[in-house]
């Protein structure tokens, strides 16, 4: 029987089971949250974004699930610097250059704050002077922080990254660094 883990990955935390970075590093992972033999992440998220992680014991649906060509829709709740304008999300929704080629279109919309969001460790850096706001943003491909890359092409700096969605698993009921078996 398939095995699969649904991760609230809180910020700072490296989406894998060991840290091969400097050694005597202490930066947390995965292995401090779940301690399950046999299951790895579909997909990453890196250190600074929040949100849902998949989990799996299956090869090939960790493939489908993290493999671009699968087109696995995945939803982020995107806090940016900047007013959320009707000309960027149609940008974001027509597809963005990017150094590494133009994204696929996106499916964006601006929202209020989603509700029960848990506080961040460290805390968000506000600029008094310059105002915020949040966009969700589906997307079917997975770069190298695509998201952040994205929302910068069209002047909305990322301030918070949550992902809230991969295809039809969601964070809702998770706290962040909570897990459940689906």
């Amino acid at each position: 029987m398939t095995r699969v883990i649904l991760f609230n990955k809180p910020f700072g935390v490296l989406s894998q089971f060991t840290d091969r970075g400097v050694a005597g590093s202490l930066r947390p992972t995965l292995s401090d949250f779940i301690d399950l033999p046999g299951v790895y992440a579909a997909g990453r998220l890196d250190k600074d974004s929040e949100g849902l992680l998949v989990l799996t014991d299956d090869g090939k649906l960790q493939a489908k699930i993290a493999n671009p060509k699968h087109k696995t829709p995945k939803t982020y709740w995107v806090q940016v610097e900047g007013v959320v304008s009707e000309a960027a999300l149609g940008a974001l929704a027509d597809g963005v250059d990017l150094k590494d080629g133009k994204t696929r279109p996106a499916k964006t919309r601006a929202i209020d704050p989603p509700p029960a969001l848990w506080p961040r460790t460290p805390p968000v850096r506000f600029r008094k002077t310059v105002p915020d706001g949040w966009l969700e943003l589906t997307i079917s491909e997975g770069r190298n922080r695509q998201v952040r890359r994205m929302t910068a092409a069209v002047g909305l700096p990322t301030l918070r990254l949550i992902r809230a969605r991969v295809g039809d698993w969601s964070i809702e009921g998770l706290n962040s660094g909570e897990w459940r078996e689906d």
